[in-house]
């Protein structure tokens, strides 16, 4: 899929749960409680030993789920992220390497950015759309709006503590895409086999999101 094809996507998504999945033996689980929840999507974090297996599981589960791999640090994982099935790769910051890895794969890739600087780093390797990371810890709206200002083409994807709360704040930025949030299935309740909590949650958050409407650039 296309880069531009993938922004898209998420744009019409609006959020991406960003999953922390300890046992592959939950994929299955998750993917149909996201999916009846009404979000085709996911970020499944290379934070565990078992989040290659769990993408690979997901995608089999739920082929028409939008699945992709987070927290990718290295060229390796983005290739290993890739044959199991995700379909785009987020990192927390800006890596040649896994950038290059995934514009010579055809993989849409979003790299984490929370500086001009690094956003820089990003056009000149041509990509234009971006993680906004740790949005809240760097910041949050303010700091979005200050450092995406002079980058009038650039489109971003804030994440790291987002939230039900601030979500539609984050969505209210003209430039922003989509956000990514962790809210909506926690590990716990995956662990707990909460799926019904966590098909609820995404209902409430995807009815959230609708209403959120972007502020006037004018």
């Amino acid at each position: 899929m296309l880069m531009a094809d993938m922004s898209l996507l998420l744009s019409q998504f609006r959020i991406v749960p960003v999953i922390v999945l300890d046992d592959p033996d939950d994929a299955a689980g998750l993917a149909n409680a996201l999916m009846d929840g009404g979000l085709p999507c996911a970020e499944i974090t290379l934070r565990t030993p078992g989040a290659i297996e769990a993408i690979r599981r997901m995608a089999g589960e739920r082929p028409e789920m939008f699945i992709g791999a987070g927290t990718v640090l290295n060229e390796k994982q983005a290739e290993q992220a890739q044959e199991a099935g995700a379909q785009f790769i987020v990192s927390p910051g800006f890596s040649g390497g896994v950038v290059n890895y995934c514009l010579e794969n055809g993989l849409p890739v979003f790299p984490g950015v929370c500086t001009p600087t690094e956003i820089i780093a990003a056009l000149d390797a041509g990509v234009t759309a971006l993680k906004f990371f740790p949005a809240e810890a760097m910041g949050g709206v303010t700091t979005l709006k200050a450092v995406s200002a002079p980058f009038g083409d650039v489109r971003f994807i804030p994440t790291g503590g987002v939230n039900e709360r601030n979500v539609c704040d984050y969505l209210a930025v003209p430039n922003v895409i989509a956000c990514g949030g962790s809210w909506m299935a926690p590990s716990a309740w995956i662990a707990a086999n909460h799926f019904d909590r966590i098909t609820q949650t995404v209902r409430e958050a995807v009815v959230l999101v609708a209403q959120a409407k972007p502020e006037s650039t004018q």
